[in-house]
């Protein structure tokens, strides 16, 4: 059940997700201190990270590139865009203000199209830099109320970021956990980021509000900095909940910015929600307008990759597996497409090369180290009759463990031979003589005495018989 659907009477959910992201550049946005996760705290740092009197910042080139693969892969339009400063005290920025697109941002008007057919609307995919990292010492939750002290690591402060808003259009928390692992699959496509939500290079906020369908939208409140998919559907479940009880005992949702605690599975108050007058937003005087060349663009957008949709639509009509499928999917998401697509190439079954790799590739990398032609031998084996399932099962985990084998000659020393039919309609008439209950019960639609009929079979056969054909060969005689 998704939180849509367990929402009490005609309530509504609405989402908008902003989604921020580190790029994966060497250095930072603005200085050439390093952009590199784990190294010792305050170790890449410099005047320009320190806001000291007379640094001035110089515009990472490649940032600005890998911020437009985003803004063209969701769809967007690259314009003309302009520098502000956010201003704002908190020790993690220490020159009181974070360098931000504001009313002129560098991507706009785009979308992203989840794997079930639904499209959110993308706002905009502004650059800023990121700000420094505290750790609340004491207390609860990691939360600054009741720490005894705060330790301040400004390695993360400068880096470029990417910030995606999403408009509105996110209905359910399924769909806003969707959102996320399809922006996720395509920022690592692109190279845009590593997007490794457990190290913060992907950080997701979320705009949540209720309202009955043909009534005004609710107050928003937003869940801030929420650091994985299921914490994403969680918060949001919790949160509507949250706002749906307010209101029905009367109360009015005030617009909040929260916190989510994954320990108890609550939201709890940060501070009541700022409006953008607060942050004084005016233009950084030490940064030009930004203008990337249409000639800059067009290369840019000729040197996308196929991304992840279209990679999963190629796979479907190449295997008869629908795009949205477990398999397909997860094929896709951990690069293994062009792996199953080059078996085809090579005479295996493609369909069959598709539900081994799902089920027996998921340590392999993106090219497994076993040669496309080795699993083609094997689902020829398979597809021919000459191994059962289950015997394919057994040799193909010997092939990966060894990198590579040959198919026929592994069966062969394992002694598997698939039953011929008058050997394998024997064992089913023996298997019905032993079960005549499950027999009478398989021939009254029992399809747990089918399962049990099968196990017999296969059990007398020692695992050579085809579980498919002892199948077909039971209805067959149960007319």
């Amino acid at each position: 059940m998704s939180a849509y659907d367990g929402l009490p009477g005609e309530w509504e959910l609405v989402v908008g997700l902003e989604v921020h992201v580190e790029l994966a550049t060497a250095t930072k946005l603005f200085s050439a201190s390093p952009n590199r996760f784990g190294d010792e705290p305050n170790t890449n740092i410099d005047p320009v990270t320190l806001g000291l009197p007379g640094a001035l910042p110089v515009l990472n080139e490649f940032a600005v590139e890998l911020a437009m693969r985003i803004g063209l892969a969701l769809n967007c339009t690259v314009q003309p865009s302009t520098f502000h400063r956010k201003n704002y005290f908190y020790p993690d920025m220490p020159k009181a203000y974070q360098v931000s697109q504001y009313d002129q941002p560098l991507n706009v008007g785009g979308h992203l199209d989840l794997p079930n057919g639904v499209r959110v609307g993308i706002e905009r995919a502004h650059m800023e830099e990121d700000a420094g990292k505290s750790t609340h010492v004491g207390g609860t939750g990691g939360r600054v109320h009741g720490a005894n002290h705060s330790l301040i690591d400004l390695n993360r402060a400068g880096v470029p970021l990417v910030e995606i808003v999403s408009r509105p259009d996110i209905r359910s928390a399924d769909d806003a956990r969707a959102y996320v692992n399809e922006l996720r699959a395509i920022l690592v496509a692109i190279g845009a980021s590593d997007a490794k939500m457990e190290e913060g290079s992907m950080r997701v906020d979320a705009n949540v509000s209720v309202h009955k369908p043909g009534t005004p939208l609710g107050t928003r409140c937003e869940i801030k900095n929420v650091n994985s998919v299921r914490s994403v559907g969680r918060a949001i479940e919790y949160e509507a909940r949250r706002q749906i009880d307010l209101i029905e005992s009367g109360d009015a949702v005030r617009q909040q910015t929260r916190h989510w605690d994954e320990t108890d599975g609550r939201t709890h108050t940060l501070r009541t929600k700022e409006d953008a007058d607060d942050y004084r937003y005016f233009l950084e005087p030490d940064l030009v307008p930004l203008a990337p060349s249409a000639e800059w663009v067009q290369r840019v957008r000729a040197g996308l990759p196929m991304l992840p949709a279209a990679r999963r639509t190629r796979l479907s009509q190449a295997t008869g597996q629908p795009a949205d499928s477990e398999a397909v999917c997860s094929v896709v998401e951990r690069g293994q497409d062009e792996y199953v697509l080059a078996v085809g190439t090579v005479g295996g079954d493609i369909g069959r090369a598709l539900v081994h790799v799902k089920e027996a590739f998921a340590d392999q990398p993106a090219t497994p180290h076993v040669p496309a032609a080795d699993l083609a031998a094997l689902t020829t084996l398979e597809v021919g009759g000459k191994l059962t399932a289950t015997q394919a099962k057994a040799v193909l985990a010997e092939i990966v463990a060894n990198n590579g084998g040959d198919a026929a000659a592994l069966a062969a020393a394992k002694g598997f031979e698939a039953l011929d039919t008058s050997s394998l309609e024997s064992l089913v008439d023996e298997a019905i003589a032993a079960e005549p209950d499950a027999w009478q019960k398989f021939c009254n639609g029992d399809g747990k005495a089918m399962g049990a009929l099968v196990g017999l079979v296969m059990k007398a056969s020692r695992g050579k018989a085809d579980g498919k054909l002892v199948t077909a060969l039971l209805n067959q005689k149960k007319g």
